[in-house]
């Protein structure tokens, strides 16, 4: 099926596109891989106007060690974020997700920044940078504004993002030398998109874990984080034990609303919850 027709602009600088988001309003979309809008575009499910292909735009594509954290540009692919030597030593769960999406046309020409503003609810970075507890730069005519995760999704496909702004950093911290972390996921067969995908990070101290961060995506219309989980597994030692009792408890908050579709139910959603956070948290404890 083909798009609506639309008008096609190449923006040269943040301020371009961000001035031609201005002009246009709702009207318009960004575009950077693709991945994301022109499946639902050649639906139908949205008929922007005006796309504002922003891809090319000098200063996007980067890694860097800024201290602290970890600067990624939201034009970086997904096939450098997973190659990055950097993150691999100071964030891996970012290249451990990024490793899982797709294929390697997809991770060549998808984003970072790409992914996170659409907010698919079966994509793989929003639970990895949630585990990560990142913030997010959002670029507008007034400046720059920085988000919290916890705050940048909001709904189904629905971010913090104002229609005239543009994502334009990703921040991580580093891990400690005492935190793990790992991302696994039950992938739809087609798409590859997480059915269930779990992130996890964990900090241990005198043997028990000091801080604990488990995210889901696929399970609800938003990624989340499990506080089910992560309080179970708080000042607790890292055993087969306590990790099968933390588990039991992924996805059973009475206030989520777990999806379902023709592939999962809510049960089998529910269900793959626990084995995808039995497995993520068994792979952390076997990397200490």
């Amino acid at each position: 099926m083909y798009p609506a027709p639309f008008e096609y602009h190449r923006a040269r600088s943040v301020d371009e596109a961000l001035s031609l988001l201005s002009q246009y309003g709702e009207a318009a979309k960004l575009i950077a891989g693709g991945h994301s809008l022109l499946p639902m575009m050649k639906l139908r499910l949205a008929t922007p106007a005006h796309v504002i292909d922003i891809r090319t735009i000098q200063g996007l594509q980067y890694i860097e060690d800024r201290g602290d954290y970890i600067a990624i540009g939201a034009g970086t692919p997904h096939a450098m974020i997973e190659q990055s030597e950097l993150l691999r030593a100071k964030m891996p769960l970012l290249s451990q997700a990024a490793a899982v999406i797709g294929d390697p046309q997809i991770r060549n020409m998808g984003t970072i920044g790409g992914s996170l503003a659409h907010a698919d609810p079966a994509a793989d970075y929003p639970a990895a940078v949630l585990a990560a507890e990142a913030q997010l730069v959002a670029t507008g005519e007034s400046g720059e504004r920085v988000i919290p995760v916890e705050e940048f999704f909001v709904d189904l496909f629905q971010t913090d993002l104002d229609e005239r702004e543009i994502l334009t950093e990703i921040r991580v911290p580093a891990i400690s030398e005492n935190t793990r972390c790992a991302y696994r996921k039950f992938p739809h067969p087609a798409s590859r998109f997480a059915v269930v995908g779990c992130a996890a990070v964990v900090t241990m101290e005198n043997n028990r874990c000091s801080d604990v961060r488990i995210a889901f995506t696929g399970v609800a219309s938003t990624a989340f984080r499990d506080t089910g989980v992560e309080d179970a597994l708080k000042a607790q030692p890292l055993t087969s034990q306590s990790i099968e009792k933390a588990a039991a408890l992924a996805a059973e908050n009475d206030e989520l609303e777990i999806m379902e579709d023709h592939f999962a139910t809510e049960d089998y959603r529910r269900h793959l919850a626990k084995v995808f956070a039995r497995r993520t948290l068994n792979q952390i404890a076997s990397a200490f």
